[in-house]
């Protein structure tokens, strides 16, 4: 008999600002945000996550970011350990390699909300991934457009890969 085998999968997240974006937003930006967005994706025991360095894993609120702000449940997956390996090694190859990380358009977000669809057909909450397009929509937004594209976000963990 087949026993299929289900894992729990929960998106963290965390605020890069650390509550500054709720203070300072309506002031810069002339609209309120609640933060600025982290996430990781939680499976099999570890985090996963895409910086600058790449995609990364550690244990659950492992990284400098410390405990998220929230925690999304996702629902759970068949996806075992073994072939979530492989397809993230797949991804560090091609579309998640550390060099293909921008800030506004191919981050941590961008990286969860597809492991998310890859493991339980869901994506991760729109006011996450919607907000880079948020702040570019406003005149201080656009205008620092130049500069947060630049940014690199690392918070830390282990490199999924071994590949700088």
């Amino acid at each position: 008999m087949d026993q299929t085998v289900c894992y729990p999968v929960k998106l963290y997240i965390y605020d890069l600002s650390r509550g500054m974006a709720r203070q300072l937003s309506p002031l810069m930006l002339g609209k309120q945000l609640d933060g600025i967005w982290h996430t990781g994706i939680v499976v099999h025991g570890e985090e996963f996550f895409f910086s600058g360095s790449g995609i990364n894993s550690c244990p659950p609120s492992g990284t400098v970011l410390g405990d998220p702000l929230s925690i999304v449940n996702l629902g759970s997956t068949e996806v075992t350990p073994d072939i979530f390996t492989e397809h993230l090694n797949s991804l560090s190859e091609s579309t998640y390699r550390g060099d293909k990380y921008n800030l506004l358009e191919h981050n941590c977000n961008t990286f969860s909300n597809e492991v998310a669809q890859f493991l339980t057909g869901k994506k991760i909450p729109s006011y996450i991934t919607d907000l880079p397009a948020e702040i570019l929509a406003t005149p201080f937004g656009a205008a620092l457009h130049p500069l947060l594209g630049a940014v690199i976000v690392n918070p830390g963990g282990n490199n999924v890969t071994g590949q700088p």
